[in-house]
């Protein structure tokens, strides 16, 4: 199997964005100890940290017991589970990206501490993501977006309280249980920002062993039943060997006659929410986004199909 051409694939301001993250953020990171791993993503996160848009405001609080930052806004809320491998992140990794997903939608967002891995191992995670999905649905429909990790939780939340008043998910470079010896997994092994052998690293310090087969809580795209889920746009960065997943998920969806649109993003990579004020592919990618939140907030399904 031939290597991509990167440097083709790749256009000049993510190859900036992926020079900047690697100064911040060495590829050899995983193999360094959690806590090591922690404080350098931390401050990784604050090197990108683009500050909050005028008018948004932010509290920090407990929903269900789990630790929330709760950007003011109106309802719907927008439930947003972060990415960093089950591993690393919180509030600060992705505080202003929650904060412009309010500010240009006019949502109130809430963005859950989950527990983290190793000291917490599956299901810590995902039983966080749904008290607090639980617990906002007590108030009205709630909508769903997650990065990487976070987008794993989104779908085990929404396959977990199926037929709940959940208006929508964003699944952003989601990494949902596929088979990591076929497809993408193996076509983008070596892809700048995630490799196949960070994937793997990942999955198995969530349980402290290779993960569980046909769990949906671990890995949703194994669920045996895709029927009654919530209208869903999965997102998949071309350069990362995630890719498949978004995209076999979301025909999977269809397939059981609900709603999804998968869309690859050119030349991306994973982690790219941090380069979308640098990057024009990645600011178009947020613009979708931002908008198809907004639509789902308004019950309105954004235009096009599955592809």
């Amino acid at each position: 199997m031939a290597a991509p051409d990167y440097q083709s694939l790749i256009d000049a301001p993510t190859w900036a964005f992926i020079r900047a993250t690697d100064a911040a953020y060495p590829p050899d990171t995983a193999s360094l100890t959690i806590a090591e791993q922690r404080a350098i993503y931390d401050d990784m996160c604050r090197t990108f940290h683009r500050g909050y848009p005028p008018g948004v405001t932010a509290r920090d609080h407990a929903i269900a017991g789990v630790p929330c930052r709760d950007f003011a806004g109106a309802g719907p809320v927008v439930l947003y589970l972060h990415g960093g491998g089950f591993v690393v992140g919180g509030l600060e990794s992705h505080d202003d990206v929650c904060a412009e997903i309010c500010a240009r939608t006019g949502l109130r967002v809430v963005c859950a501490d989950y527990r983290l891995s190793p000291e917490h191992r599956h299901p810590a995670a995902f039983d966080d993501a749904c008290a607090v999905a639980r617990a906002l649905l007590a108030g009205g429909p709630i909508l769903l977006c997650g990065d990487s990790a976070g987008g794993n939780l989104c779908a085990a939340v929404a396959h977990a309280l199926r037929g709940a008043a959940i208006l929508g998910q964003v699944l952003i470079y989601p990494g949902l249980g596929g088979d990591p010896d076929q497809g993408s997994y193996l076509t983008h092994a070596h892809a700048p920002m995630l490799t196949r052998d960070d994937v793997l690293f990942y999955k198995d310090i969530r349980h402290g062993a290779p993960p569980p087969q046909g769990d949906a809580t671990v890995s949703p795209l194994q669920d045996r039943d895709f029927s009654r889920l919530p209208p869903t746009l999965a997102i998949s960065a071309e350069c990362d060997p995630l890719a498949d997943d978004a995209r076999d998920y979301a025909a999977r969806l269809t397939a059981a006659g609900g709603r999804a649109v998968w869309v690859q993003e050119p030349g991306l990579v994973h982690g790219y929410l941090r380069a979308r004020a640098s990057v024009p592919r990645a600011a178009a990618s947020f613009d979708r986004i931002v908008t198809t939140l907004a639509a789902m907030a308004a019950d309105h399904w954004p235009e096009g199909e599955t592809r």
